[in-house]
């Protein structure tokens, strides 16, 4: 797969920006935008390929599961099934946030987003941007930070530019990001629910809605 590609940096302020944004993901192409953590790439959730091509524009090794940004808590029904109510409750109260939900992958995901696996991470970003480009695409985006594997995440488009520049061909400039910590997430498909890695969110946070395993 040939990753040789004219990399634009493009103000997120642009007039345009979204339209060409969502255009290049239409077309299976990976790309970076800002995020409400860090700076993200990504690519059409539901275009196998375009999974593809995100694996090897990061070099992220195949078995690692690719969460999924969602334009809000309704679209978690376009990639999950056997949605508990406890889920419903959980994101209501945390989304738009730094809280990663794991839930039972629907059949519309490809095996490319889950390395095959049974469920799927989903989480609505506090970045409107980010949720607009899912509205618009019609879809969610399956996205990872904007690094080559083993390398930091990036928290300007600069950074972003210095590691990925030539294999992806749009980086929208939306000026520095908070950084910080990584959402947290909190996997609803064992019981009692698990905190797979701690975050943002809380585990006394949580517990007025779920006991939690120690």
């Amino acid at each position: 797969m040939s990753l040789e590609v004219a990399t634009i940096c493009l103000s997120a302020e642009a007039p345009d920006a979204v339209d060409r944004a969502v255009d290049a993901l239409r077309q299976g192409e990976v790309i970076a935008f800002p995020t409400d953590t860090v700076y993200g790439i990504g690519a059409h959730a539901f275009v196998p390929q375009a999974v593809v091509r995100l694996y090897a524009v990061k070099e992220r090794p195949a078995g690692m599961a690719i969460p999924l940004l969602l334009r809000g808590v309704e679209a978690m029904s376009l990639v999950c099934m056997d949605i508990p109510p406890l889920a419903w409750e959980i994101a209501a109260h945390f989304w738009p946030g730094a809280l990663t939900l794991i839930l039972r992958r629907a059949p519309a995901v490809p095996d490319a987003v889950t390395a095959g696996g049974p469920t799927v991470a989903v989480r609505v970003p506090d970045r409107p941007l980010v949720r607009e480009l899912c509205q618009r695409l019609g879809a969610p985006v399956a996205a990872t930070s904007a690094n080559r594997h083993g390398r930091l995440p990036p928290v300007t488009a600069g950074e972003v530019h210095a590691d990925l520049a030539g294999r992806i061909p749009l980086i929208l400039d939306g000026g520095s990001c908070p950084g910080g910590v990584a959402s947290t997430v909190l996997d609803l498909t064992v019981s009692p629910p698990a905190i797979l890695r701690p975050g943002p969110v809380t585990a006394e946070q949580l517990a007025p809605f779920v006991p939690l395993q120690p």
